[in-house]
């Protein structure tokens, strides 16, 4: 499969079309491998219009969800980016060159590990894999100018994310609290958070760890 080619394709129809007007985004997309982020069994897959399974609650994105969502990020060359749940870490690579830096977090050393190993061949140095709870992100590194949850869908947001960003610092996720689900953009400022959604998306999954307490019923 010629790679090269259906990286070129996938932008130029499924990233240009959808209002994502970013050069730099568009260019990370366009040259970074995607299909070295996915198991190898689904290479052939990685640029098809699909979201794809890593591993039990992680996803890598179909390129127009991905996009549209770093996008509405508005991150800029010098921003401090955190990536959670970076999977195999294509998001922290595509984050890693459009931003001044990247934090990405993976819940488990094997899947840190090996997100680090795939990262290390791509010869970025503004990019560190940590492992650690999701939920709690890295509040020792920050606060961060955005912080990027695009490897599935959330159902809730917690608090100790929202108070990891920085004074106008935005966190972009897919939340699924109804169907369609809505990609949303929350906004610091001063002790207030700001949301609005931007547009319809439905992952395939829920990122692990974000999904909503189930109530008891009697």
């Amino acid at each position: 499969m010629d790679f090269a080619t259906a990286r070129k394709h996938m932008v130029d129809s499924q990233v240009r079309p959808n209002d994502v007007t970013n050069a730099a985004l568009q260019q990370a997309m366009e040259t970074l491998p995607r299909e070295l982020f996915v198991p190898g069994n689904q290479q052939s897959m990685a640029y098809a219009e699909m979201d794809i399974t890593l591993f039990p609650g992680r996803y890598l994105l179909r390129a127009r969800d991905f996009a549209k969502l770093v996008h509405a990020a508005g991150i800029k060359p010098d921003d401090l980016v955190l990536d959670i749940g970076c999977g195999y870490g294509y998001s922290s690579a595509v984050l890693a060159r459009i931003s001044g830096m990247v934090m990405a977090l993976e819940d488990s050393e094997e899947h840190a590990s090996a997100a680090e190993t795939k990262l290390a061949d791509l010869g970025l140095d503004n990019l560190v894999v940590l492992h650690g709870p999701l939920t709690e992100g890295l509040p020792k590194q920050g606060p961060y100018d955005a912080i990027v949850l695009a490897s599935g869908a959330v159902e809730d947001v917690p608090p100790a994310l929202l108070g990891q960003l920085k004074d106008g610092g935005r966190l972009v996720c897919i939340r699924m609290d109804k169907t369609p689900g809505q990609a949303m953009v929350y906004v610091k400022s001063g002790d207030s958070i700001g949301r609005s959604a931007v547009f319809e998306a439905s992952p395939a999954g829920i990122i692990s760890g974000f999904a909503r307490e189930k109530a008891f019923a009697f």
